[in-house]
């Protein structure tokens, strides 16, 4: 038995949305790109490793100045930074 017509099937594809949205997909995704953006408090934390980093060195070598007996402090210009210090707060 031949069947010539089907009511609502002549010419019709019907997977033919789902090409179109498939294809739709691609062009949207070929379209968009990867973006990478740093953030503000991303920079400050990496210069704060860098400044703990200086700290580190810093304090490695007052700890051999005192260790050694060479260092010395100003008793004037430790009180003066202590006062300023406080008198901000």
């Amino acid at each position: 038995m031949k069947i010539n017509h089907t009511p609502g099937l002549t010419g019709v594809n019907p997977y033919q949305k789902q090409l179109k949205k498939a294809d739709a997909a691609k062009n949207a995704s070929a379209a968009a790109s990867d973006k990478l953006e740093i953030s503000n408090a991303a920079k400050g934390m990496q210069d704060a490793t860098r400044l703990l980093a200086e700290r580190r060195e810093k304090i490695a070598l007052l700890k051999e100045q005192v260790a050694a007996g060479t260092y010395k402090t100003d008793a004037r210009a430790t009180a003066k930074a202590m006062l300023d210090f406080y008198g901000q707060q």
